[in-house]
């Protein structure tokens, strides 16, 4: 995920005193137990992630420490799974995709499904700058505290985790989702860090996003001594780029577009007559995402003519934007009040795109944001939110995340009229997609 930053962060800097101040002032406020539901229940299950911490602070600097890419989350998918087994569930490894794995815990009979996912994978050259280890153990935290709470209370139904790898880049979920991975759930949950005001929790929504390859062909040719027998295929791909940076004047302050170009066996005395670039284009709704793209793609074609190129255009994924589901997102906002901190619409990755924004569209589901201290200009996808990722501050606010996210999920299993609730959002959210 890309996620662009405010003018100034300083507020939330983790060496900033009057950002302790306030976070601490906030939390203590923060001990209403009569507007929420089954607050003895919520007791338990804070209790539940409050004793693992040591545990899953552990994990999560273990994946921290062992950074891997796409498809490759095969130490993560380990110690994940060997987590899992440890803590009662029944896991499948290596399900549906190698690093991809299941796990499953079932009280009585009947019951409701409540899925929940864990992400893995880091990014290229920065590692877990987008701080998928604290996504990973947030998974896990959510399903144990939910499961300790079913056996205490007796609440039947089911909890189902799948450790999604391919987060970035790669759309671990979409493959997952169409294999059947997340069949028989009724609501689907997880969260995801990111800069934002202190002990803030984020219900944003993220951007729909096109991902491609655009491919120019051309011809070689002595750049000095017969440049016109050329077909210049790095000019196509600059022409390309300039002409996209030109046509953002007109974009949608809601659209993002942003590309690089590489190519094969390039030489400053040959004309080359190869080029790829890799593009992203993202707009608020799949609908202004596909529009923008049209426009886009037009730039492509413009630049191939003007080179006499070829151009081939691959599509690599298609993310949907986040749909949180407002009876969800209503149930965390009143958790987070009474207890944790405070609800924005602003910050976390409502400018940055997930595969998770698909599973939103077939599943009612909930993916908020929480903030962590970063330093300035350290947001997603640098090396220093990598190592805020790493932080205490930053576990800490992972678990209040997951102790209010464990409370949703509870009421998933628990409050049929809830779950009514909560599927007419659903059906009545289809109608303005």
């Amino acid at each position: 995920m890309c996620q662009p930053q405010p003018e100034s962060n300083e507020v939330w800097r983790s060496d900033n005193e009057e950002h302790a101040a306030l976070l601490e002032k906030i939390l203590k406020e923060k001990t209403d137990k009569g507007n929420i539901y089954r607050p003895d229940v919520l007791d338990a299950m804070e209790k539940t992630v409050d004793g693992l911490s040591e545990e899953l602070r552990a994990l999560s600097i273990d994946i921290h420490d062992h950074p891997e890419l796409r498809f490759e989350e095969k130490h993560a998918h380990d110690v994940l799974t060997s987590f899992m087994s440890a803590h009662g569930f029944s896991v499948t490894p290596h399900f549906h995709l190698d690093t991809a794995w299941s796990a499953t815990y079932t009280h009585g009979s009947g019951g409701r499904t409540i899925g929940i996912n864990s992400e893995m994978d880091a990014l290229p050259g920065v590692g877990h700058a987008c701080g998928h280890n604290l996504i990973a153990i947030a998974g896990v935290a959510v399903a144990c505290a939910i499961k300790d709470a079913m056996e205490k209370f007796d609440i039947a139904g089911k909890v189902h985790v799948l450790g999604t790898p391919a987060e970035e880049g790669g759309g671990g979920k979409h493959i997952l989702l169409n294999a059947g991975a997340y069949e028989g759930m009724d609501a689907v949950l997880m969260c995801h860090p990111a800069p934002g005001p202190v002990a803030s929790v984020s219900l944003s929504s993220s951007l729909a996003n096109q991902v491609v390859w655009v491919d120019y062909k051309g011809h070689t040719a002595h750049a000095a001594l017969s440049p016109w027998e050329g077909q210049n295929a790095l000019d196509a791909a600059v022409m390309a780029y300039t002409s996209v940076s030109v046509l953002r004047q007109q974009l949608r302050p809601t659209v993002r577009v942003h590309g690089v170009f590489s190519g094969q066996d390039w030489t400053a005395n040959i004309i080359p007559d190869n080029a790829r670039m890799t593009w992203v284009v993202r707009g608020a709704t799949v609908t202004e995402a596909k529009e923008t793209y049209e426009r886009v793609h037009r730039c492509f074609e413009a630049a191939a003519l003007a080179t006499a190129c070829t151009m081939n255009v691959t599509q690599i994924n298609q993310s949907s934007d986040l749909r949180q589901n407002a009876t969800l997102g209503g149930e965390l906002a009143s958790l987070v009040y009474a207890r944790y901190g405070v609800v924005d619409y602003e910050w976390g990755i409502k400018s940055a795109s997930t595969d998770f924004g698909k599973v939103t569209y077939a599943i009612p589901s909930l993916h908020p944001g929480f903030s962590i201290p970063t330093a300035q200009g350290g947001g997603n996808h640098t090396h220093a939110f990598a190592d805020a990722a790493a932080a205490v501050e930053a576990h800490d606010a992972c678990l209040r995340v997951c102790k209010a996210l464990s409370g949703v999920g509870l009421r998933v299993l628990a409050d049929e009229a809830f779950v009514q609730r909560m599927k007419a959002t659903f059906e009545e959210d289809k109608k303005s997609r």
